[in-house]
């Protein structure tokens, strides 16, 4: 995937995020007697309380983003278990689906739903720091980052939730299932693949590409070919697409040839 496509990809986001505060900017002023949009105060515990409220009342769907910043190992942790325990409280017949970022994956979580008569769809994407909690199309719990700090928000606004709605879908459609695990094998191997897919992102050619690795041009293409079976892409720019979302793509320096014919 080129350096174009993955700006183009990270700068749509971080619009509709900003579209989301400024439209709960917007409505906290004009609507706040019609609790339409209302502040949720006091820290964790009471967002945790409002988001298992919402999730009791549910009847029909939950679509959760959680990619928040990750804190420390203890209070992650503690704050997956709590979460990961409302979702198991969700009623029969409600379809719940979790969008996250890589840093964000619950390993056990993904693996527990192996065994579910009701699994939990769990997709992995490149989302802006954000939690939201939206439920039946009618309501939704967000945090996101302020200028005063975490701002949790509840939202009965329907422009709002128009806006958390194509947001999610969008990027769930081409988000990748958290199931499909990548392992490309032990670390040599493993910094071998980020190379090649730091190459296919930079565009360099299979010659100039397979010359940095000191590989031939056949063997570089075999490589490439086995990296696509594992991301289960059917194209090259699939593959930057799937390792983009999966946090798979290494930082530019050390894509090889990058910058050169």
């Amino acid at each position: 995937m080129s350096h174009a496509t993955e700006d183009e990809l990270e700068r749509a986001l971080l619009e509709v995020r900003a579209l989301i505060e400024s439209t709960v900017a917007i409505h906290r002023d004009r609507s706040i007697r019609e609790q339409q949009i209302a502040e949720v105060d006091g820290g964790y515990a009471p967002v945790l309380d409002t988001a298992a409220s919402l999730i009791r009342g549910a009847v029909r769907t939950i679509d959760i983003v959680d990619a928040r910043l990750p804190g420390t190992q203890e209070e992650q942790a503690r704050q997956d278990r709590a979460e990961r325990n409302l979702i198991y409280s969700t009623a029969e017949g409600v379809a719940v689906r979790v969008l996250t970022s890589p840093a964000m994956v619950d390993e056990d979580f993904v693996r527990e739903q192996l065994a579910l008569e009701r699994p939990v769809a769990i997709r992995v994407a490149r989302v802006p720091p954000l939690q939201a909690l939206l439920v039946d199309g009618t309501s939704a719990l967000v945090m996101a980052e302020s200028a005063a700090g975490v701002r949790a928000s509840m939202i009965r606004a329907p422009e709002v939730l128009h806006t958390l709605d194509t947001l999610f879908e969008s990027i769930w459609r081409n988000a990748v299932p958290a199931g499909e695990r990548i392992v490309f094998g032990d670390r040599d191997r493993a910094v071998l693949a980020r190379q090649i897919l730091g190459a296919l992102r930079a565009g360099v050619t299979d010659e100039v590409a397979a010359r940095e690795l000191t590989v031939s041009v056949r063997t570089y293409r075999r490589h490439v070919a086995e990296i696509m079976a594992l991301l289960g892409a059917q194209s090259r720019f699939q593959a930057g697409v799937r390792a983009a979302a999966l946090g798979l793509l290494p930082t530019a320096p050390d894509a090889p040839g990058a910058g050169r014919a």
